[in-house]
């Protein structure tokens, strides 16, 4: 949303918002010129707007909930509303479009493909679902000539793109609160894959139930990082593609995740006509990660800090194979904020045994984001069934405390509410500690 809100800025429209809380993101924006509110308080939509409905229109994500007086005030008085995802759908509409969906893994796709595109000289404009480390923002803005979306598969959103070209990097259960099942999320994908015209290109891992041009990492994909190794604390391979192998290329970011989602990115940045290997090789070991995508926010021989927007079982096992490919001889403490209730019960199993992998578990209070609690659902209920005996149960206040006195060299944050604004309070104590 907050992409969107910048691409709109910069063309000249009159910008304004709510959230209901204030967070990095949104006083970023603030400082960009563009209004938040925080309460929702009728008195509180600028007037800009109120003044002027014909010349006015209400974007929205699925987020937002019913009972907002806000919300319900604009379209009770007749006010063009648009979801999030259509006007996307309406930006791109006659642009050349590359989507990157899945359930994991297409936020930092995303980043790498409009990064790629950037350095090589293409006229792209790129809407991230996270912030770029090498821009500090979510928009590329270097041309209208091709367009770079995420592609959410919340609420089918991404039915609302015609994409050129499009990746599908995972089709893992997830969303089971829209979708009912996994054949329902899986029906999904096939119909975003079907919307691609027959001279476009569909990018997909090796393994997932669709047809198109495979990608994999160590395997006989179409595209494949072939030869991987670590040297100097980065990834060097050599990237097979159809037609022949780069050699040697450099990548930063750790675990065969990340290194999968290069080769995605690639693929897609080669087939659209990205020039000169050496630019490409340049500009990928030029990618510094997306916020929040195992962001190193301390990294010392002794103390390591690693933020990870992980919220599903598949990305807490990522992070996981990543921290001990990294650091193979330390010992690791996780500090997980299980987001939703509904995602918590469906995949309690799974979470339980993605985590026991660590040596010490912290888990907070279950960020609810758009729901409310579910009886017999809680963190007390998730923690029973992790099968470590290091864990623990945490509050806001208790994190730092616990943090300060372990004697686990790797600290990992995960989830997806807000426990990012803790990683901050965290990096600040330890460093000053330090």
């Amino acid at each position: 949303m907050s992409a969107i809100a910048r691409y709109l800025k910069a063309n000249g429209k009159y910008v304004a918002g709510y959230d209901r809380t204030s967070s990095e993101l949104t006083r970023k924006l603030e400082e960009e010129g563009i209004e938040v509110c925080y309460e929702d308080q009728l008195e509180l939509v600028p007037k800009a707007i109120t003044e002027e409905p014909e010349n006015s229109v209400i974007v929205y994500t699925p987020a937002i909930p019913k009972d907002h007086k806000q919300f319900n005030k604009l379209k009770d008085q007749g006010f063009e509303l648009i979801k999030r995802a259509q006007l996307l759908g309406v930006i791109s509409q006659n642009k050349f479009t590359l989507a990157v969906a899945g359930t994991h893994g297409k936020t930092t796709t995303t980043a790498i493909l409009g990064h790629l595109l950037k350095e090589t000289g293409a006229e792209v404009t790129a809407f991230l679902g996270g912030i770029s480390e090498d821009i500090q923002s979510n928009l590329i803005l270097k041309g209208n000539k091709v367009i770079v979306v995420e592609a959410d598969e919340f609420d089918r959103s991404f039915l609302n793109l015609s994409p050129n070209f499009a990746a599908v990097t995972s089709m893992d259960a997830d969303h089971l609160d829209i979708y009912g099942d996994k054949s329902e999320l899986e029906k999904s994908f096939r119909e975003f894959a079907a919307k691609i015209p027959k001279d476009g290109k569909l990018f997909v891992k090796n393994g997932l139930p669709l047809e198109g041009i495979k990608i994999g990492v160590e395997d006989d994909s179409d595209y494949s990082a072939l030869d991987v190794r670590i040297e100097n604390g980065h990834y060097v391979f050599d990237l097979k593609t159809p037609t022949k192998n780069i050699k040697e290329l450099k990548f930063n970011l750790p675990g065969k995740h990340n290194l999968l989602n290069a080769v995605t990115a690639l693929a897609m940045a080669i087939e659209y006509g990205s020039p000169t290997d050496d630019d490409l090789a340049r500009a990928l070991f030029s990618f510094k990660g997306v916020k929040r995508r195992f962001s190193y926010k301390i990294k010392r021989d002794d103390l390591v800090l690693i933020d990870d927007y992980a919220h599903h079982p598949t990305e807490i096992s990522a992070v996981h194979q990543a921290v001990r490919e990294m650091y193979p001889n330390k010992k690791v403490i996780a500090v997980f904020q299980p987001h939703l209730f509904s995602r918590t019960r469906d995949f309690a199993e799974d979470f339980a045994s993605s985590l026991s992998g660590f040596d010490e578990v912290l888990i907070m209070d279950i960020y609810p984001a758009r729901e409310l609690p579910i009886k017999g659902i809680s963190s007390a209920w998730l923690l029973e069934k992790i099968s470590n005996s290091n864990k623990e149960l945490v509050s806001k206040d208790e994190i730092l405390g616990k943090l300060k006195s372990t004697d686990s060299e790797v600290i990992v944050m995960m989830g997806a509410g807000d426990i990012g604004e803790e990683v901050e309070k965290v990096k600040k104590a330890l460093l000053n500690e330090a």
